[in-house]
């Protein structure tokens, strides 16, 4: 059965330009689609094909990019002649199966989590977050995961940017996680995570932040490994990040496009 990947989509997208108070971060394009489609193109890539989006601020924009998606992608006759029938020519979406949940506008990332656990059950699940893009082996990463037999793995990017960091010893245990200072020149958590069901354990409520008490709680516990990636890794969170994202996918070869 394919794990599930649940993707952070929630929050405000406060950082970037007026593109983001007219629509959620997620949904803010490279190349004329939505970054949100771009990671999942990742996944899909490796065989990972069911999503579950945590979704926010403005999802109504999320569910209505989804409903219309194949339309969207497809060929299309409308005949108004005979009973205003549609026919699609060809519809090149992809298999993917989407689940869109609205997890509250001023939730926190742990919290929409645990307001998803009824769609992913009793698994192993995927879980990124709604802005980045890298070109990870995702199969290399659940192959790790599964070798080591703890509660998460993080995607270590050794990268100095404003996110927490991690304390990793050499056969890949994170011994702590904390917020990141300016200094810094320490891996950093991408996102790119596989997680056991037993982490809804250390969810409380909406005002958990999956970064702070779950993932230093899981350190401390001895069950926080890193899945060390060197390549490229790039979260859209300024507008120069976008417009370095653009420039990279008008380039032909953007570095995380595996898919053709």
């Amino acid at each position: 059965m394919d794990m599930k990947v649940v993707i952070l989509a929630g929050g405000l997208g406060t950082r970037i330009s007026e593109e983001s108070h007219m629509r959620p971060k997620p949904m803010i394009e490279i190349g004329g689609m939505p970054i949100l489609w771009h990671i999942m193109k990742e996944y899909s890539y490796y065989g990972y094909n069911e999503f579950i989006i945590c979704a926010g601020y403005r999802q109504h924009m999320i569910k209505e990019y989804f409903a219309d998606y194949y339309l969207h992608r497809s060929d299309i006759t409308f005949d108004f002649s005979s009973d205003n029938k549609m026919t699609i020519h060809n519809n090149i979406a992809e298999p993917w199966k989407v689940t869109i949940v609205d997890t509250g506008l001023k939730t926190m990332t742990g919290g929409r989590i645990k307001r998803v656990r009824q769609y992913i059950g009793n698994e192993t699940f995927m879980l990124t977050y709604g802005d980045g893009v890298c070109d990870v082996d995702i199969n290399k990463l659940e192959e790790f995961h599964r070798s080591h037999g703890k509660m998460i793995t993080v995607t270590a990017i050794n990268v100095h940017q404003r996110f927490g960091v991690l304390d990793i010893d050499d056969d890949g245990h994170i011994n702590s996680f904390r917020e990141k200072n300016d200094n810094d020149g320490s891996a950093i958590n991408g996102g790119y995570m596989v997680l056991e069901p037993e982490v809804f354990g250390l969810l409380n409520g909406d005002d958990t932040v999956f970064e702070k008490e779950p993932l230093e709680r899981a350190a401390e516990m001895g069950q926080l490994m890193a899945y060390r990636h060197e390549g490229f890794w790039q979260c859209m969170d300024t507008q120069r990040d976008m417009i370095l994202l653009e420039k990279l996918w008008e380039s032909g070869a953007p570095p995380w496009r595996k898919w053709e």
